[in-house]
């Protein structure tokens, strides 16, 4: 009796609140950063809804086009970037958007929007047709002062360290948000019935070491020597270090990425021979899943340096990715240096 009374005395605290009182701890605050997160959550919502119903809407399957990386675009790939830019021009906060779908900048407000958004709006859209979980990526970032004010892809080019906030929404059994703006992770349910997202976790802590691995094993024969040793070394039977791990894999980043914050473990994209420079997006996959494992207590590596101080060359520029609890990402680190070293004595 005394958990049921606890549970139903507790009060529900809506996104959009969240966002209000975390605001009011900053004297001075503007509330344009808490205007563009509420304008992403309004977007979520409704890509949830057309998500849930994309069988009966004629949403599934592809448009018939490719993107800028030469994929094929599912429906549910349009609908939720032209949401997610609608939502983002409709407060004039933001100076440019750059998406996974679009070659270059989107240009919205270019004289006073004083943000800068990256956004992955439908990941994991191989995996919409059979039902699978997916989700939109954000990563937002400030313009940087120009006495011209001309808007320059150039502008849109900053470390990840610079994010001001990054999240995610996953599309699962539940619509769920989980963002950061540097002062812990926090995350969201949707509750359909009133169209609200709810807070379910605040500050959010990933395992220090997980018994879990997650990589698309297919790809074995192309990986580096360390990489290969990293992952018999998880499926060695050990009592003592609670081996074998388990793996894992589901194809949907973000959903890979929310069960490896939840659970602990490591998520792996590598470099391979078909993919040298790895195949995941730096700015709109890499940094912002960085930015919210990092703020969890996690780490993000590109497999020799932290995701985050990469400094990109390019919007749409690739990069392997090695992220999760500190210890397993570690230990890879320490198998990669290693095989890295032999084969340079080996060359020498």
């Amino acid at each position: 009796m005394e958990a049921t009374s606890t549970a139903k005395s507790r009060k529900l605290v809506t996104l959009d609140e969240y966002i209000i009182q975390a605001q009011n701890k900053f004297p001075g605050a503007t509330g344009e950063l808490s205007q563009l997160l509420r304008d992403i959550g309004l977007a979520a919502k409704i890509i949830s809804r057309e998500v849930n119903k994309a069988g009966i809407t004629n949403l599934l399957g592809v448009d018939g086009s490719k993107n800028v990386h030469g994929e094929s675009v599912k429906r549910l790939d349009l609908f939720a970037d032209q949401q997610l830019i609608s939502a983002l021009d409709r407060s004039m906060i933001t100076c440019m958007v750059i998406s996974e779908e679009n070659d270059g900048i989107v240009r919205l407000n270019s004289e006073g929007g004083k943000y800068i958004v990256y956004m992955d709006p439908l990941d994991g859209s191989s995996n919409i047709d059979v039902n699978v979980s997916i989700g939109s990526i954000f990563s937002i970032y400030m313009r940087q002062p120009r006495f011209d004010r001309k808007l320059v892809e150039d502008d849109a080019l900053q470390p990840g360290i610079r994010q001001v906030a990054a999240g995610y929404v996953l599309y699962g059994s539940s619509t769920i948000m989980v963002y950061t703006t540097g002062l812990g992770v926090s995350s969201f349910t949707l509750d359909p019935s009133i169209g609200e997202f709810i807070l379910s976790e605040d500050n959010f802590k990933i395992p220090k070491e997980g018994n879990i691995y997650s990589i698309n094993e297919g790809s074995y024969n192309s990986w580096a020597e360390g990489l290969k040793k990293y992952i018999k070394y998880c499926q060695v039977e050990d009592e003592a270090t609670n081996r074998p791990y388990t793996a894992r894999y589901i194809g949907s980043m973000v959903a890979d990425l929310h069960r490896t914050l939840i659970k602990g473990g490591i998520f792996i994209y590598p470099a391979s021979t078909r993919y040298p420079n790895g195949k995941l997006r730096l700015m709109y996959e890499c940094n912002p899943h960085s930015f919210i494992i990092e703020q969890a207590g996690g780490m993000a590596i590109d497999g020799k340096e932290r995701i985050m101080e990469k400094k990109p060359t390019s919007i749409h520029e690739r990069s392997p990715i090695y992220i999760g609890s500190p210890e397993n990402v570690k230990k890879v680190k320490e198998l990669l240096d290693q095989y890295e070293n032999k084969e340079s004595v080996k060359e020498a």
